[in-house]
């Protein structure tokens, strides 16, 4: 299946539950509503034709910034500004916040079985409704949605054990949110010096 045809049966599949898609340089994403999220996984996993049996990563992408001022572009490593590469066709590849959603969860896929890669796309409004886990389809999703809330507060409905895995109990907040103080002052653990 080439990345038109994923996408293609994906849509064909939930024609209510999908928002939008894109294929930029091969990369199939479908970006669908929270309400299909767990029936469109478990098909892509368990149908033949898609086979995406391993949950590569699963990120999240806080939007509420986005839009409120130009970015710098491209950067190397040493600060210096680099023109973009002329083979980049579209200068602004990237559409922007799914659904007008704060925060994008994107599920990154892969079929061992037929080397295809697909991506989820579901947008989520701050505060308002879980997600649901994917825990019970792949494993792995347990570390990774721990990690989503606890750097960004998205919460999961049926993960089996939401709790803080890389801040400490007593943090306060989110921190890789984008409202997040860059100098708020944590509570201390233990004694002081």
């Amino acid at each position: 299946m080439n990345t038109s045809d994923l996408i293609n049966a994906v849509t064909t599949r939930f024609p209510d539950g999908v928002v939008t898609s894109h294929d930029f340089r091969g990369d199939a994403t479908v970006i669908l509503q929270r309400s299909v999220l767990l029936e469109a996984a478990r098909f892509v996993k368990d149908d033949a034709e898609f086979a995406m049996n391993l949950l590569v990563d699963l990120s999240v992408v806080d939007y509420s910034t986005f839009g409120e001022q130009a970015s710098r572009a491209f950067f190397a490593s040493s600060g210096v500004p680099v023109k973009p590469s002329p083979l980049i066709e579209d200068e602004a590849p990237w559409p922007g916040p799914p659904d007008g959603g704060r925060f994008a969860v994107v599920y990154h896929l892969y079929s061992t079985e037929h080397k295809h890669r697909l991506r989820l796309v579901v947008s989520v409004e701050e505060g308002v409704e879980d997600l649901d886990s994917v825990t019970t389809l792949w494993p792995v999703a347990d570390w990774l949605e721990r990690e989503a809330w606890d750097m960004f507060g998205v919460s999961f409905r049926g993960h089996p054990n939401l709790k803080r895995i890389l801040m400490y109990d007593g943090f306060e907040g989110h921190p890789l949110r984008k409202d997040y103080p860059v100098n708020k002052r944590q509570p201390l653990i233990g004694p002081l010096n």
